[in-house]
């Protein structure tokens, strides 16, 4: 059987599942979490639920703040701004969700210091980048105790340093 023929039948077979996630006769499909509630408002508060506050986009932020540290220790700068990048995208997208973090997150990060440490990552110069790691960090830790978060510091995460900083 041609690829083409196959990907036609399984096009055709999905069609065929329709769109309501009701199985047959209309009755609630126990897999559906979601469109087992036939009221549009019930919904979106499950899916609001569901993609919860600004303590998710925060963990996708640290994630990529390790990776972030990782790629300067192997010397790849583009690596490390694009999840510098990514940090900004995240951040935006949970002021979105939450907007009264978005005057702290503005002022510590996304506004001047954000273009400013990404100058930093980008500019090929090894120590300059680190110093853009170091000034990274101690935006996250100062925008932690804007928001009376400062536990927030004392973890492990906020050991990685630049090797300016770690030797001291």
């Amino acid at each position: 059987m041609h690829p083409k023929q196959i990907l036609l039948i399984v096009l055709v077979g999905l069609a065929g599942c329709g769109e309501t996630g009701q199985a047959k006769g209309d009755q609630p499909n126990p897999g559906g979490w979601l469109l087992a509630d036939k009221d549009q408002d019930d919904r979106f508060a499950l899916i609001q639920r569901q993609f919860r506050g600004f303590d998710q986009p925060m963990w996708e932020v640290g994630e990529r703040y390790v990776k972030l540290h990782e790629a300067l220790e192997r010397e790849n700068p583009e690596l490390a701004a694009y999840h510098w990048e990514k940090i900004k995208t995240t951040i935006e997208n949970g002021v979105e969700k939450r907007p009264a973090r978005g005057a702290n997150a503005e002022l510590f990060l996304l506004g001047g210091p954000w273009a400013e440490i990404h100058a930093d990552l980008r500019s090929g110069e090894r120590k300059r980048a680190w110093a853009g790691f170091d000034r990274a960090r101690a935006a996250c830790q100062a925008c932690h105790e804007a928001e009376g978060v400062a536990y927030m510091n004392d973890q492990s995460i906020f050991d990685l340093a630049g090797p300016e900083t770690a030797a001291r």
